[in-house]
């Protein structure tokens, strides 16, 4: 038993490690494509955000030369060294059958949904860099709404009549049947994780500073699991998320786009629903969680009240708009969400694992 956990850490490290190399390889290569082609996101042509606009106008095209759709590198890395490896295993077997983390029980549902949500969200950075749908903002909310839901709704099926799971863990009171209502709760978990990831999406190295940070608690969950190829697989995204974060620190090279936001969304819905943590969720992301929770409010208040309760949503922009410094908000940011994810996995190791 111990020399298996022993060469499961050997595994998850190598692989993180050549996830590493590769993705710091490729991400010059991703940003001279991106600038060579003036991939630059556009800022949506209306009045709703007016403080938005006047803190990141600089950053568009038009004023500024900063390219989107830099969250490329950490899914490509992942699927080039998924199958890579897979095919590899299969006609040379040794090592890297050993490598190979690609497996129908730990990761092909988890990569396939990456998959899908990727090609999505590159179709709408493209659709936003050619003004291209509403406002020249990219695909319609309503459409984008929909695709996700539908890759919600495959794996909901998957979860709830493949596997026959209708299990949610309630921390230090056990597991509770959902029955039917499994399939909405897991809807609903994977849309809104894609969304709250997508508002986090919006300082330079917010959202890749915080993802890197929620990596952390599942892959330690996972290899407690003994899902090791699921442990492995998000070693090699954090990898790519690492080489991408170097480049996007402020000032920002390039930024994540929906490609990037939106793939590492779903991932963490699926992991969430994979491992049994969805009730962790909003505390292994706790920013982008919160980011939606004002974004929501404010939607309401608007609504309802005819007036706002922050200066701006997400709620970054409303302390940007206070006279922090983006790069004060995208520190404290982080601060919060570490403290946010250590106390995450502190109450899951008492829970679950009654430590």
């Amino acid at each position: 038993m111990r020399a298996q956990i022993i060469s499961q850490v050997v595994k998850i490290f190598t692989l993180g490690g050549i996830s590493t190399v590769l993705s710091f390889i490729l991400a010059p290569l991703v940003l001279k494509f991106l600038l060579k082609n003036k991939m630059y996101k556009q800022i949506r042509q209306d009045q709703n955000a007016p403080i938005y606009i006047q803190l990141h106008a600089s950053k568009h095209e038009g004023k500024g030369i900063t390219p989107t759709m830099g969250g490329i590198i950490f899914w490509l890395i992942t699927f080039f060294m998924a199958f890579t490896i897979l095919i590899l295993s299969f006609i040379f077997g040794g090592i890297w059958s050993f490598l190979n983390f690609v497996t129908r029980e730990q990761t092909i549902l988890i990569l396939g949904s990456m998959m899908l949500a990727a090609l999505i969200g590159m179709i709408d950075d493209i659709f936003n860099i050619y003004r291209i749908g509403p406002k020249g903002g990219g695909l319609p909310m309503k459409v984008r709404v929909v695709l996700h839901t539908l890759i919600a709704s495959i794996g909901a099926w998957w979860f709830f009549v493949k596997l026959e799971w209708d299990i949610l863990y309630v921390p230090f009171v056990g597991n509770v049947h959902l029955g039917l209502w499994y399939i909405p709760f897991f809807i609903f978990i994977i849309v809104g994780t894609a969304f709250a990831m997508n508002e986090a999406d919006g300082l330079d190295g917010l959202a890749g500073g915080v993802s890197f940070m929620a990596l952390i608690p599942y892959i330690a969950i996972a290899f407690l699991l003994g899902r090791f190829d699921l442990a492995a697989l998000l070693a090699v995204v954090m990898g790519g998320v690492l080489a991408f974060l170097w480049y996007n620190f402020h000032p920002a090279k390039f930024f994540m786009g929906d490609t990037g936001s939106m793939t590492l969304g779903v991932l963490f819905g699926f992991l969430a629903m994979y491992t049994n943590t969805a009730l962790f969720l909003p505390l292994f992301l706790f920013i982008p969680f919160i980011e939606a929770l004002s974004v929501i409010i404010q939607m309401f208040s608007k609504k309802l009240f005819k007036r706002k309760v922050f200066l701006s949503t997400p709620i970054h922009h409303t302390f940007e708009a206070i006279g922090w410094q983006e790069t004060t908000v995208t520190m404290r940011f982080w601060l919060i969400q570490g403290i946010a994810m250590i106390f995450g996995l502190l109450i899951y190791l008492l829970s679950v694992l009654k430590l």
